[in-house]
């Protein structure tokens, strides 16, 4: 059965224009058999575990935060090079706040991370989808789901509980994904707002442990490990969680 389910799965990801699995044999070369990257740097991605995974992320944002950002995989050779195909470390659920962009925090370049943002950093299908491709087409070993200090998303949750009223448009979708976190942080003591953020965090590593048939088998596997972390808009840190 499973068997069955891998081989669809993969004749699914064939159909889906080929801009991965049907990649020339130079690009083959280029990004596989030379392990190397033009940029200069020796990281082969496809040979990191999640924990070097982690590691390299945690190592980036360190030095973001020092203000001594190696800006790497950002030369024009290398764009040239990572169009023919993309071999992705880590994933990232974060927020679509303009004040957390990934590849910045965490000093990372071109290729390196397959970033899914929303606000509030909540999952729907189309994100889970989107972090399924990531794990079965790329074998990307780590998801990082990456909350952050004061987050609009969550303020906006904990207002509409505590005010009451219509919530606008469609924002009422995030502030219904975000509630069950809020609600769950009004039972601690301390600041709501960041409680609820470390909630919210906590919940989205949950769903995404408990997505099945991909995500959860995977997990379970030890194919992909999925964490939450936090990052702090006035000193730059990452946290995890």
């Amino acid at each position: 059965m499973f068997r069955k389910i891998a081989s669809s799965r993969r004749e699914f990801l064939r159909r889906l224009g080929g801009f991965s699995l049907g990649l020339s044999a130079t690009s083959v070369l280029v990004t596989g058999c030379t392990q190397t990257k033009s940029s200069g740097s020796t990281r082969n991605n496809q040979a990191l575990n999640a924990d070097q995974a982690l590691q390299e992320l945690m190592e980036g944002n360190k030095r973001y935060v020092a203000s001594k950002p190696t800006r790497p995989d950002q030369t024009a050779e290398y764009r040239i090079e990572v169009a023919k195909g993309q071999h992705p470390f880590a994933v990232i659920v974060g927020c679509s706040d303009s004040r957390v962009p990934p590849e910045i925090v965490f000093d990372q370049g071109l290729g390196d991370l397959f970033v899914i943002r929303v606000a509030g950093n909540v999952v729907d299908n189309e994100a889970l989808g989107s972090i399924e491709y990531a794990a079965e087409e790329f074998k990307v070993p780590l998801v990082v789901v990456l909350g952050h200090e004061r987050c609009g998303a969550v303020k906006a949750t904990i207002d509409a509980i505590e005010k009451g009223g219509e919530v606008p448009g469609h924002i009422k979708s995030l502030v219904d994904a975000i509630r069950p976190s809020v609600e769950k942080a009004k039972e601690q003591t301390g600041d709501l707002l960041d409680n609820a953020v470390r909630a919210n965090v906590a919940r989205v590593v949950g769903q995404l442990k408990a997505s099945g048939p991909i995500l959860s088998e995977f997990a379970h596997a030890g194919k992909l490990r999925i964490v939450g972390a936090r990052y702090d808009l006035d000193t730059g840190a990452v946290e995890s969680l």
